[in-house]
């Protein structure tokens, strides 16, 4: 592909007046070169990339991945692309295990390489000027028994939780979450980029209301923020997805975007789904968030450069129905 000069990202008429800024995960365009995908990005428009570490997309775990970082850190800039970074990658720690070991797995061991690779993570985006680290929590292990060990339940004389579960498993897993993303948001502390845990449907942290359960065992921490997945927000929340980002405002450092249908967790191209997308662009610009918006298609990277150039002028269409006084607003 032949490259790409730097450009401003010029954007459609009527957009000029919103915060927004759009992106497209590298995880649904796995079959590009990542010098290929981020040209493609610059090329469609888009304002950023939600990049995936990954073996095919700068491997967080190769021997020189420093060197490999500056180069994409030049490519960045001349391209005039921001970046998030993201840490879904399915098999980039286990060829048999699909996101495993995670921060929940039985084996401190292997908790362990999560953890190495989510400060692996924090490190790369510090030299990359990214504007969050993403993550989440795992699923709980099919065997959850092993959780159970009393010096894992929680302080008996904490105040009460509403997120909380009667469940000593269930709880001892979430002391356990905490335990091991600690080292974690210390060096999100130490390099200045905040880790944005993901609500994920299945995860032990799969709500809104999850994320703040997390956030009062670590004790409200400022390296602490939170991924928005819109889609997530129409599969499983009580409130709508603009109504959540209203509730997220706070806390929120990134956000991912994508169709999707209450109870099915799909992700859709825009159109396939239920979402009304201008109410959702509207509570974004509304609330002053000014990181990437990114759109999430993993499972359509057979065909991602159609769905990317698909996707940014949709958000765009979307965009310039937002009222115009609805940036910097506060809800």
């Amino acid at each position: 592909m032949t490259p790409t000069p730097h450009r401003t990202n010029p954007r459609p008429q009527g957009t000029n007046a919103h915060p927004l800024r759009f992106g497209y995960g590298t995880n649904g365009l796995a079959d590009l070169r990542l010098d290929d995908a981020l040209a493609l990005l610059a090329d469609l428009g888009y304002d950023g990339v939600g990049l995936t570490l990954d073996h095919m997309h700068l491997d967080p775990l190769a021997p020189d991945i420093a060197a490999r970082t500056r180069k994409v850190a030049r490519r960045l800039d001349t391209l005039g692309l921001g970046v998030t970074v993201e840490t879904g990658a399915r098999y980039v720690l286990d060829p048999r295990r699909k996101h495993g070991p995670s921060l929940l797995d039985p084996d401190p061991a292997d908790r362990g390489r999560r953890v190495d690779l989510l400060i692996r993570a924090v490190r790369i985006a510090a030299d990359l000027g990214a504007h969050a680290v993403h993550c989440f929590s795992g699923v709980l292990p099919a065997d959850p028994t092993h959780l159970a060990d009393p010096a894992h339940l929680a302080d008996p004389a904490a105040p009460a939780d509403p997120a909380a579960t009667a469940d000593p498993a269930e709880d001892s897993a979430w002391k356990r979450l905490a335990e091991t993303l600690t080292p974690v948001l210390d060096a999100a502390t130490h390099a200045g980029v905040p880790l944005a845990v993901e609500p994920e449907p299945g995860h032990l942290l799969a709500t809104l209301a999850d994320f703040h359960h997390l956030r009062r065992i670590l004790g409200d921490p400022p390296a602490l923020g939170l991924t928005l997945d819109i889609g997530h927000c129409q599969c499983l929340e009580p409130l709508s997805p603009a109504d959540c980002v209203r509730a997220a405002a706070p806390w929120l450092r990134h956000v991912q975007i994508e169709d999707m249908r209450r109870g099915h967790h799909e992700h859709l191209p825009f159109g396939d789904g239920e979402i009304d997308f201008p109410p959702v662009l509207e509570a974004l610009a509304a609330t002053g968030y000014q990181a990437l918006t990114v759109v999430e298609l993993p499972r359509h990277s057979h065909a991602g450069p159609h769905f990317a150039a698909q996707s940014l002028p949709f958000l765009h269409r979307a965009a310039r129905a937002i009222p115009a006084g609805a940036e910097g607003s506060t809800p």
